[in-house]
């Protein structure tokens, strides 16, 4: 048995997320915005209270790849 957790999301489609959020200059609520899509064209859906928090996370602390994708995996809820 393994307990090997599968990443939900490539580090390739969160690094491209990531860049685009951070270099279009976004407001906050276009972020989240943005972030519900990203997870909806994956069959995921969030909260929009999380998603703003997510917003707002990024733009002040600046994720990494591997800490944003981890962090977007953990708001992902099944759809």
């Amino acid at each position: 048995m393994s307990c090997v957790v599968e990443a939900k999301f490539s580090v390739l489609e969160v690094a491209s997320l990531r860049d685009d959020l951070l270099h279009r200059g976004l407001d906050s609520f276009q972020v989240a915005d943005t972030i519900k899509m990203f997870l909806a064209r994956r069959g995921y859906g969030v909260s929009a209270e999380m998603a703003r928090d997510a917003a707002s996370k990024l733009e002040d602390i600046g994720y990494t790849v591997e800490c944003f994708r981890k962090w977007l995996e953990t708001l992902a809820l099944v759809m």
